[in-house]
């Protein structure tokens, strides 16, 4: 099960912090990554950032040097630092759990951003 926490409501530049709690699975095995899927309809998800097992991270272009993610294999937990934010960020924000050909989900938390 992952359990996201930390969206809501920012200003143009602000930070938000999000956080994914793992439970029920071996989290140290598991890559973990943060995707967004933005309101408009012909948006597709798309991956925001990952942190491999070993802790190595991967951004997508535009979130470079705005958004930190790292794990903490002792609470289970990802979270994902956001700084700078635009209004493009404006998505719900999505946990992922990957190993292998398994992926887990969890159920989204609203990120807004706006003035």
């Amino acid at each position: 099960q992952l359990v996201e926490s930390g969206g809501g409501l920012a200003q143009p530049g602000g930070s938000l912090t999000l956080s994914c709690a793992a439970s029920g699975i071996t989290f140290r095995h598991y890559g973990m990554a943060w995707y967004r899927q933005a309101p408009e309809p012909e948006k597709e998800r798309e991956l925001v950032a990952k942190i491999s097992s070993d802790a190595t991270p991967y951004y997508t272009d535009s979130v470079k040097d705005r958004f930190t993610i790292s794990r903490d294999n002792t609470k289970n937990t990802v979270t994902l630092q956001m700084s700078s934010l635009k209004p493009e960020d404006t998505a719900d924000y999505y946990c992922n759990a990957y190993f292998s050909t398994v992926n887990y989900w969890g159920q989204g938390t609203q990120v807004t951003v706006s003035s």
